[in-house]
């Protein structure tokens, strides 16, 4: 999805135009692949009309009309042919145990302490070790074989946005947009991820630092108090942890890190340039603190992200943790619905944002944790587009609401309220841009872990409920694996490449 990323402080908080597709269909609202099957399927139907063989055109037109639906009609976000294609290659996957992992370490072939040893979409990523980086000494890079990309992750300090007024979320939102806009004007990066996850909590941790403060000699109405804000103020509140990732493609860093003296120094050196200004960027939007991963700290990140039950272990190990022991120790191939991983159950959604707009901090919901042991994830990947890129899409956007326009009028085809809010909607992002304001696409995800010796199903609707009236979740099935590491791991995957040619 794309949206307007709006430039201006007095800009009103609603967040519009969050609808559009990095690729509109031209021919009827289809795409190219989609006209043309449907064109395949009816030049069987023209030729046998064409010769008057009225038999062949009962029988070929139910088959073609019934393809075409399959083609072009789409069923929770894929059409019926994508989900039979997506369906035999997971099928595939699973029985040929392509998508069975367990760890060298619990099969007791442990490798470097240095390499990860990390599942599925995981298994292209490499953390090497950059220089030091100021005071925070060697900083983890995050290199994506896959899409050649190079990154970094920081753990920030926030205390939320729950209790803002609406005049401080306003704030908030145009430095976010300030923010997104500077990085669109940048060279190197062009990706931000951010990251909040919950911390599951069953009241052991809280009981024990309650009993080692609590002073026997304090009046029983304090106690009465106490014991009153528990139950009300400490079953509604919930910690957090939020991580930033920001990344830029190999493309951009190949030529300065070359004159950086190439290799990972030298695009750690570029990127660290870049790091070196987020830390006030990001300072005004409310954060506290920003402390760069080092190659112990991932490893911590992705560790509890698998294994949330980890968290106090590692604490308490205090030294950090090996790369190598940072995925599961064992994931069984993933079901069609759900992904299971290290004695745990998580299931992951696309959130939809609705077409009339959503406001700053309306996402909170979907981290309420409703019960003890239950954690849940929001993650929110943007990637800004060029000047040159945001103009070539508004333009494209503009030109086919307009021929979509003119040729439902040349028909007589009256427009309805959604056409004409995406009409409006094209010209208003046309003259937007024009103006200086930047372009992102983004993606939403959002996640629950449970015990697997619980319902997940039951969680996952306790979430869907918590969405419902607010945003559409799409459950990313079929696809549950690579789902998790978009919506819990901070590790900047999450944002498919960019369809349509539009980056220039």
């Amino acid at each position: 999805m794309t949206a307007r990323i709006p430039d201006d402080v007095a800009a009103p908080r609603v967040y519009r135009d969050l609808d559009g597709r990095e690729r509109g269909g031209w021919v009827l609202g289809l795409t190219l692949p989609q006209a043309l099957a449907c064109l395949v399927l009816a030049v069987p139907v023209l030729f046998a009309l064409a010769a008057g063989r009225w038999g062949q055109v009962v029988g070929l037109l139910p088959v073609a009309a019934l393809l075409g639906v399959l083609v072009v009609v789409p069923v929770r976000g894929r059409p019926a042919a994508r989900w039979l294609a997506d369906l035999v290659s997971f099928r595939t996957g699973v029985l040929m145990r392509w998508s069975l992992w367990q760890s060298r370490a619990a099969a007791g072939f442990a490798g470097p302490p240095g390499e990860p040893d990390l599942p599925g979409v995981l298994a292209r990523v490499e953390f090497p070790d950059g220089p030091p980086f100021r005071d925070q000494g060697r900083l983890c890079l995050i290199h994506d074989t896959g899409d050649g990309r190079w990154g970094a992750t920081a753990r920030l300090g926030h205390s939320g946005v729950g209790m803002l007024t609406d005049a401080e979320c306003e704030r908030l939102a145009a430095r976010l947009g300030h923010l997104l806009v500077a990085i669109g004007r940048r060279e190197v990066v062009d990706r931000l991820s951010l990251l909040v996850r919950t911390v599951p909590d069953d009241g052991v941790e809280y009981g024990l630092w309650r009993s080692l403060h609590e002073s026997a000699a304090a009046p029983p109405l304090a106690r009465q108090a106490a014991d009153e804000l528990d139950r009300t103020i400490g079953a509604a509140s919930v910690r957090t942890e939020l991580f930033v990732t920001v990344s830029g493609p190999e493309s951009a860093l190949r030529r300065p890190a070359a004159a950086a003296g190439g290799g990972i120094g030298g695009r750690a050196s570029v990127l660290y340039r870049v790091l070196d200004g987020l830390d006030d960027a990001l300072t005004t939007l409310g954060v506290r603190s920003v402390s760069w991963l080092s190659g112990s700290g991932m490893a911590a990140a992705i560790r509890t992200g698998f294994n949330p039950a980890a968290a106090t272990a590692l604490a308490r190990a205090g030294g950090g943790h090996p790369p190598a022991l940072a995925g599961p120790a064992f994931a069984p191939p993933p079901t069609a619905r759900a992904y299971h991983h290290d004695g745990f159950s998580s299931i992951s959604y696309a959130v939809v944002m609705p077409s009339t707009g959503t406001v700053f901090g309306s996402l909170g919901p979907l981290l309420a944790a409703r019960s003890t042991g239950e954690r849940r994830t929001v993650a929110i990947h943007y990637e800004a587009l060029s000047a040159r890129a945001a103009a070539r899409a508004v333009r494209a956007g503009r030109f086919r609401s307009t021929a979509t326009r003119d040729w439902r009028a040349a028909r007589g085809v009256g427009d309805t309220a959604s056409d004409r809010r995406r009409s409006d909607g094209a010209r208003d992002q046309e003259a937007a841009v024009d103006a200086g304001q930047s372009m992102v696409r983004f993606t939403v995800a959002a996640s629950v872990t449970v015990p697997a010796d619980r319902d997940v199903e039951d969680h996952a609707a306790r979430l869907e409920n918590d969405a419902s009236g607010r945003f559409r979740l799409l459950r990313l099935e079929l696809a549950q694996d690579s789902a998790f590491v978009a919506a819990v791991l901070p590790v900047g995957i999450g944002l498919p490449r960019l369809r349509g040619g539009l980056d220039g």
